[in-house]
């Protein structure tokens, strides 16, 4: 289900605003809390930011919407690829060619654009379009025909493409057996390490199986758990080579190595050197558009820093509570307990306290848990449950009912306000206006079975005013009507004081 910030943001891609489309596109795209991983619909957004000249949109639908998906769309998007390919995006211009040589129709100078930028991505390294470009010349000159003289192809690597290998060593991988996996992938990744560094070779040519072995080889040698010895330089090479094709996790390696830091903010260890700043931020952002949540907490721990030059608390808060609504628990946790604590500057900050201490308990954190059994308690009830008072007094059964559903005194079933304590998550007690002795208190709504009589309940006083001049009368009106037709929900006590009251 889609937060406040998610559903504010849905409200303006709808309404035409290029950037709600691009943020919206992006949270589809790599998925969030709120909203599923969803390639078409990725697509729907990212493309209409496109049409409004959105670059960043282009770029995303070249780089992460296959031709699977582009050929099945009623509009044209080879533009788009084009734009995408035009910006340095090899793998762009794969989709682009492929697009553009599926039309009989296109005019000569497209195709020989595209062509060019299937050559572009062989001489990169990449397998698919080398065999698209073969493909494509023998249906040009015909089966029986003698292949035409080819340009000279790209240097080879020394080994053959990571990413046929990886079948091979899937099943180690697959069993957790870290040792023989890097037995087999360790000499592939030093050789993609070698290869890229050949004379004349560009950066950034790997194939994604490629991508993968780099950075799955990274992260067991950065445990340090293993015998197979890494250097920092070589480590640090792989990590390189895996970021620069947009590998998630080695970006965000990336970007705690250049803040000397770990993903909590503390200082690496001492003698390390000095941190880069503006280099760490680059990485992460790269990393946290990809849809990882560590990323963005990571920023937020930057931007916290007393020795950071750009120190900003805000924005620190900001990278949090996207970190948390994309479902990262330390984040969860430190959302609640900030909120708690500036409870003082805004009473409602106790309900965002409790709304993210609760995301954080549901993966399992006892601090959070501990939190909020101190911060809305739930009390036993003190009243019996429902009264088979329906049919004749049907908002005082309901009342009843949620009393006892959530631990209610009587002051507080008669006189709260059933709709406005509804905050989804949890409820709001507090009918101080109406009875001063009572305090302000958070019960939580923590089974679908409280949540559906609760929805229940808050239909029944649908329209109906409830204050004291209402249908349900003032409180001693109310106390009456409960002491005459559910006699047993009072007291001896409470009753003398209302009789003496009236």
């Amino acid at each position: 289900m889609a937060n406040r910030e998610e559903l504010a943001i849905i409200r303006g891609a709808r309404g035409g605003n290029a950037a709600a489309q691009l943020e919206l596109g992006k949270r589809y795209l790599f998925g969030s809390t709120g909203l599923p991983r969803s390639l078409p619909t990725a697509l729907h957004w990212l493309e209409r930011a496109a049409q409004q000249e959105c670059r960043e949109a282009c770029e995303l639908i070249g780089a992460h919407i296959p031709i699977e998906l582009a050929s099945l769309s009623l509009r044209p998007l080879a533009p788009w690829y084009e734009r995408a390919h035009d910006a340095g995006g090899l793998r762009a211009g794969i989709v682009y060619a492929q697009l553009v040589l599926a039309d009989a129709g296109v005019e000569q100078a497209v195709r020989v654009k595209a062509l060019r930028a299937l050559e572009a991505a062989a001489d990169g390294g990449f397998g698919e379009a080398a065999q698209l470009l073969s493909h494509h010349r023998r249906a040009r000159t015909g089966a029986a025909a003698p292949p035409s003289p080819a340009p000279a192809a790209p240097k080879p690597l020394a080994i053959p493409a990571a990413a046929s290998s990886i079948p091979l060593i899937d099943a180690a991988w697959q069993a957790r057996d870290w040792h023989a996996w890097l037995a087999v992938a360790l000499p592939l990744a030093r050789a993609l390490v070698a290869a890229s560094a050949e004379p004349g070779r560009l950066r950034a040519r790997l194939d994604p199986g490629d991508v993968l072995l780099l950075s799955r080889c990274a992260q067991l040698l950065d445990a340090g758990a293993l015998e197979h010895a890494a250097g920092a330089d070589e480590l640090r090479r792989f990590w390189e080579l895996a970021a620069a094709e947009n590998d998630r996790e080695a970006q965000l390696a990336m970007g705690l190595g250049w803040a000397r830091m770990r993903l909590d903010g503390q200082r690496t260890t001492p003698g390390s050197g000095s941190a880069n700043f503006r280099e760490a931020i680059r990485w992460l952002a790269l990393a946290g558009e990809q849809g990882l949540a560590e990323a963005w907490y990571a920023l937020s721990r930057i931007y916290i820093k007393p020795e950071f030059s750009q120190r900003n608390v805000s924005v620190a808060q900001r990278y949090l509570e996207r970190a948390a609504g994309m479902g990262y628990r330390e984040a969860q946790l430190e959302c609640g307990n900030n909120a708690w604590r500036a409870r003082r500057e805004n009473e409602s900050n106790d309900v965002r306290a409790v709304y993210w201490l609760q995301k954080a308990a549901a993966q399992g954190c006892t601090e959070a848990r501990a939190a909020l059994d101190r911060i809305a308690p739930r009390e036993p009830g003190r009243l019996p449950g429902r009264q088979a008072l329906s049919g004749s007094h049907p908002l005082l059964a309901a009342r009843l009912e949620l009393a006892g559903l959530f631990g209610l005194s009587r002051a507080e079933a008669l006189l709260l306000d059933v709709a406005r304590a509804d905050c989804g998550h949890c409820m709001v007690i507090d009918i101080r206006s109406s009875y001063r002795r009572s305090k302000r208190r958070l019960v939580m709504v923590e089974t679908a079975r409280e949540r559906e009589a609760l929805d229940r309940i808050v239909k029944v006083f649908d329209g109906i005013d409830g204050g004291p001049g209402g249908p349900e009368g003032n409180y001693r009106q109310r106390l009456y009507r409960l002491k005459t037709a559910a006699p047993d929900a009072c007291l001896d006590s409470e009753v003398a004081r209302f009789e003496m009251a009236a």
